[in-house]
């Protein structure tokens, strides 16, 4: 799969989900805006699965704040080439921090 490809592929899930969330629920929130498209709980996609992430960050406030940040403003370098686009004004704070918090809580 090229980049292009990749990158074309997320934005368009991105443009399919772009409706604001209404859900309280991390899993939900996941399938809402698209990031499933990147991101599986138990292996790697465009991007590091859950499990992967759960196992390099512990979940805190700290942590979690910089990683909802990283889903707002993307993000590069971390788990590979090819970066994360920005989320900003598709996903809240909000919905960013309990889709992570969610992603983190996955053994």
């Amino acid at each position: 799969m090229t980049v292009k490809t990749i990158l074309t592929a997320t934005i368009i899930a991105i443009s399919l989900s772009s409706a604001p969330a209404d859900a309280s629920n991390g899993e939900e929130l996941i399938k809402k805006h698209g990031c499933a498209a990147c991101h599986a709980a138990d292996k790697r996609l465009v991007g590091p699965s859950y499990k992967e992430m759960a196992a390099k960050y512990k979940v805190d406030d700290k942590t979690v704040e910089m990683l909802a940040g990283k889903v707002l403003s993307g993000g590069a370098g971390v788990w590979g080439q090819i970066p994360m686009p920005p989320h900003k004004g598709r996903v809240t704070e909000a919905e960013a921090k309990t889709a992570v918090k969610h992603m983190l809580s996955v053994k």
